[in-house]
This record gives structure tokens, C-alpha cells and sequence, in this order.
């Protein structure tokens, strides 16, 4: 997530993680890493509050596990209103909220970028009756909670707060493996970092990961595809929309 955020033309990138998961961003040096405690339950909330208070937008959820604060983190992040973008783990956190306390905290500035089975736990829909009817189900809870939805799948739909609904149809079924959905959440946190409306924000990161994945299928060729190769071709298919 923080690899894609930074190729999608982020300014300045900083990374809350505990101290144990460091070692991870030796490998990202552009990124600011602020280990924030042993675990995510014992946190400095000092560090957690000047972090949140500097950021222009958030990203919260990808790699943070469902331990114990998670869902204070998430309280946090939501009560700043802020643009942000709520992924994974960070949407099961959500999950685990009553109903009335997901539409106070949710908010206009909010992306939330759940599959099917991630929306199921949200809402308590069966899956299938979400995967059979992802528009009507993505439109009538964007209106319920105030905020963006993007629901992904083959073909991903993403609703606003204001009933507007768009398609996206890029991609190939390289973007089935692990990795693309935070990928696609460090898309969506640089755009909203140009400043990018959430429901433009969502939209145009749904494209680019599909199209960079079509970019990075047409390099590889015959090789199987990985997140990180859909990570390397975000900057060639941002080179080519700029050409049209």
C-alpha cells in the first residue's frame, strides 16, 4: 500500500506501524516510518494524535490484523474528517461497530473499498445476494453512511453519498491475488492527496489498478502476475493517460 501510494504521486508518505513490522520499510526508503508501539493495543496515542493532526489524508487497514486497538485507531482516524480510505483489516474493524455508531463516525471524506464477503460482514447481507446485486447494494448504504463505496469484484462499482454510480471494468484476473486490494488502497490515498474528491478519488484508482495490471500483463507476457508488478506499472499507465 505504501509502495503504491508513493508511485501514484504522493508528496510525502508517512507510516504508522508497530515496532515489529519496521524492518519491512527498510526497502521503501522514500517512506517516513514512525514505529508507534510493540503492538496495536499498547500505542503511543501522542505520536498517533501529531501524525493524524499533520495529515492532509489517511489510509487505514492493509497488513494491521484484527488485535486488540484496531477499532480505536479507527475511531480516531474517522473522528479527524478527514479524506480517507478505509481497507481490510480496517473494514472487518468496522465491522465490529453497531450500526448507528458506523453512520455517526462515517463521513463524506470516507472510501471504503470492501469485496463482496467484506461487505457481507458490514452490513450482515448474505454475499450472494451482494455479488448478485453489487450497484443497488453499493448505492443504498453510500447513502446510508454518507461516505464513498467502492465494492470490488470482476467488474468494480463504486457509489457516493449523493446516488451517483460508476463502473469500472479495467483489469484482468491477475488482481484476484493477494496484495491488489492495497495496492488499490495506496492508489486511492495518493489522488486523494492531489486533492481528488472520495468518489473521484475511487474512481480513478479502481481504473489505474486495472489498467496498470493490463500494462504490467502485456510486460510479463506469459509470467504469472503479482501485486507488486501492477506496483511498477502505475507510473507507466499515469504516463500514458497524459498523452492522450
Amino acid at each position: 500500500a505504501a509502495a503504491a501510494c508513493l508511485r501514484g504521486g504522493i508528496g510525502t508518505l508517512k507510516v504508522l506501524c508497530p515496532e515489529g513490522a519496521r524492518q519491512a520499510f527498510f526497502a521503501l526508503p522514500e517512506a517516513m516510518v514512525y514505529p508507534a508501539g510493540p503492538h496495536w493495543g499498547s500505542v503511543d496515542r501522542g505520536l498517533v494524535r501529531a501524525r493524524l493532526d499533520e495529515a492532509d489524508c489517511i489510509a487505514l487497514g492493509p497488513g494491521m490484523g484484527r488485535e486488540e486497538g484496531v477499532i480505536d485507531l479507527l475511531r480516531l482516524v474517522l473522528k479527524t474528517a478527514k479524506p480517507c480510505v478505509i481497507d481490510a483489516d480496517g473494514l472487518n474493524a468496522l465491522a465490529c461497530l453497531p450500526e448507528d455508531e458506523k453512520a455517526a463516525l462515517l463521513h463524506k471524506g470516507t472510501v471504503l473499498t470492501p469485496h463482496p464477503g467484506e461487505m457481507g460482514r458490514l452490513t450482515g447481507l448474505p454475499v450472494a445476494a451482494i455479488a448478485a446485486d453489487m450497484a443497488a447494494i453499493a448505492a443504498q448504504y453510500a447513502r446510508r453512511w454518507g461516505c464513498t463505496v467502492l465494492l470490488k469484484g470482476d467488474r468494480s462499482v463504486i457509489a457516493g453519498p449523493d446516488g451517483l454510480v460508476k463502473w469500472n471494468e479495467t483489469g484482468n484476473a491477475g488482481l484476484a491475488k493477494g496484495g491488489s486490494g492495497d495496492v488499490l488502497t495506496g492508489i486511492i490515498l495518493a489522488l486523494l492527496g492531489q486533492k481528488l474528491s472520495p468518489f473521484a478519488a475511487a474512481c480513478a484508482g479502481s481504473y489505474l489498478l486495472g489498467a496498470s495490471a493490463s500494462e504490467a500483463l502485456d510486460l510479463l507476457q506469459e509470467r504469472a502476475l503479482m501485486a507488486g508488478d501492477v506496483i511498477s506499472a502505475v507510473a507507466q499507465t499515469l504516463d500514458l493517460l497524459r498523452k492522450k
